[in-house]
């Protein structure tokens, strides 16, 4: 918890999916935007590479696999380095320059969980998908883990359907 004159911690949760541009941006003007330097969290912005799967497991030693997986691996650090640098762009399009852009690879779920826990954050913020309960059944929803599991309050910001 923080103390007195100490900023607490908001960790949001950032991939390549509009939802999470979104999120940021709303979550950038009502947070952060209005108070200026006042602020009352520091922001941290979390991105969940996936992990590469071992050459070993499919191709086997010496196969056609050592040369396929480091170049997935490339790619996955390019797609990471694109997502904290569009974070980073649309806080500073906010005047937000404050911002600790981290990239942890492994499961968003545990990445999430285990962040808040590091950063002690207060609030964790997250991305809708918008999926309905079958899908989110289904595929899994990383907001429903994190609501259960996360050991702080969890804002899931949905995208409106329609504009005012």
């Amino acid at each position: 918890m923080a103390s007195c004159g100490e900023k607490r911690v908001m960790v949001l949760a950032m991939d390549e999916h509009e939802h999470s541009n979104y999120a940021l941006e709303w979550t950038l003007d009502h947070f952060f935007t209005p108070f200026g330097a006042n602020a009352p969290f520091n922001l941290v912005i979390v991105n969940a590479k996936p992990s590469s799967p071992p050459a070993v497991s499919m191709a086997g030693p010496g196969a056609l696999g050592s040369e396929i997986f480091p170049a997935v691996e490339v790619q996955l650090k390019l797609k990471a380095d694109q997502i904290a640098e569009k974070a980073k762009q649309i806080c500073a399009s906010k005047s937000v320059i404050e911002v600790l852009v981290d990239v942890v690879q492994g499961d968003a779920r545990n990445v999430l969980c285990d962040a808040v826990e590091r950063h002690q954050a207060s609030v964790l913020v997250l991305g809708s998908h918008g999926y309905g309960a079958i899908k989110r059944a289904v595929l899994g929803s990383v907001s429903d883990h994190c609501a259960r599991h996360a050991h702080c309050s969890v804002m899931i910001v949905k995208r409106p359907k329609f504009k005012y």
